[in-house]
């Protein structure tokens, strides 16, 4: 027995040694030259607690999304999931789906769910979402009732950016947990279509999922695929991020590049600073963006020739970033005054 507990010992202690080697010589960006980004900032005092793809949930109980601060209060214990017009989706960890009404803030539908909901969005009535058991179905307001909810393959550890079902006319594009599209006709939900993206063990589920004109544009954190007229073409990569602006596709990998891509994912240009751990991106106004996990914010121009640095401080509670602003650390950091030179 004692031979078997110093085996355990030596094992263990093998264990931390590489634990602590690797954190030792884990390597971190630092740029030459960085400039100040106050005078782009104001202060909304606001804490975010919890982000999603399509906003964030702020210790107050509001929400920001891509309208901006919402005065909405989503209710104890619940996080921010999606809006229209109409309607605020918000979910909780014992698996209910809150329907806030916009006009009066308050609840219209609390559904009870098999699972607690990784993502949703709601159209015309009809709301897609996907449960963190990786199921996904449609259910209706006006009905109060689930159209369909099928499952799929079980999952053991996703990437927390879980992208939303996306509507397109009649069909539905569920970005599941385990790298696949399940294309769903609201008319016929009983029959999916399913696009392979990725089939890796763990965290391959879909980060990404917009559209770009006619072409559809996926990724997981292996691999990225554009589906068009053209047909379908895919690229793998250590991906942290995407954005789309202008007809093109900008790649935020896990070695620091941000890499330039057309529909077809040829690469059109490159850029890569050496040990940038992107925690946060975006592509708009003629600009990209992208924010280091210690605090460089990188401002480029749309070729990837020019670019500057912004010391905004380390990246140490969630932050959201959408169209032109950046919320970080109760302060909104508008982009459009931050220039690449």
């Amino acid at each position: 027995m004692m031979y078997l507990r110093s085996g355990r010992s030596l094992i263990v202690l093998a264990a931390l040694t590489l634990v602590f080697s690797g954190c030792s010589s884990k390597k971190y960006f630092e740029p030459t030259q960085t400039f100040s980004a106050d005078a782009a900032a104001s202060s909304y005092g606001g804490t975010i607690v919890d982000q999603s793809r399509d906003g964030a949930t702020l210790k107050s109980g509001h929400y920001i999304s891509k309208a901006g601060i919402s005065r909405i209060t989503l209710g104890a214990g619940y996080r921010f999931l999606s809006e229209n017009g109409n309607y605020v989706l918000a979910g909780n960890p014992e698996g209910s789906l809150k329907i806030i009404k916009k006009s009066t803030g308050t609840a219209l539908r609390t559904v009870t769910m098999n699972a607690p909901v990784v993502s949703a969005s709601i159209k015309n009535g009809m709301v897609a979402y996907i449960l963190n058991d990786n199921a996904y179905g449609l259910y209706s307001v006006g009905s109060d009732k689930k159209i369909t909810e099928n499952k799929s393959e079980i999952t053991y550890a996703i990437d927390t950016r879980a992208a939303t079902p996306m509507y397109i006319e009649n069909l539905v594009v569920f970005p599941m947990l385990d790298g696949k599209l399940v294309v769903v006709d609201k008319n016929d939900p009983e029959n999916a279509t399913v696009i392979y993206l990725s089939s890796e063990n763990v965290f391959n589920n879909v980060i990404y999922l917009s559209r770009m004109g006619d072409t559809m544009v996926a990724s997981t954190p292996k691999k990225l695929i554009t589906i068009g007229t053209d047909g379908q073409n895919e690229l793998r990569a250590n991906i942290s991020d995407v954005a789309l602006q202008s007809g093109y596709i900008y790649l935020f990998t896990k070695e620091g590049e941000v890499i330039k891509l057309d529909k077809d994912l040829n690469e059109k240009a490159k850029k890569k600073f050496k040990f940038v751990h992107f925690s946060a991106s975006t592509a708009v106004g003629g600009r990209i963006y992208g924010l280091d996990q210690q605090g460089s914010l990188i401002v480029l121009n749309a070729s990837l020739t020019k670019y500057r640095i912004y010391d905004i401080g380390e990246v140490k509670t969630p932050v959201y970033i959408t169209g032109n602003k950046l919320y970080k650390d109760g302060k909104i950091i508008y982009l459009s005054k931050l220039g690449y030179e």
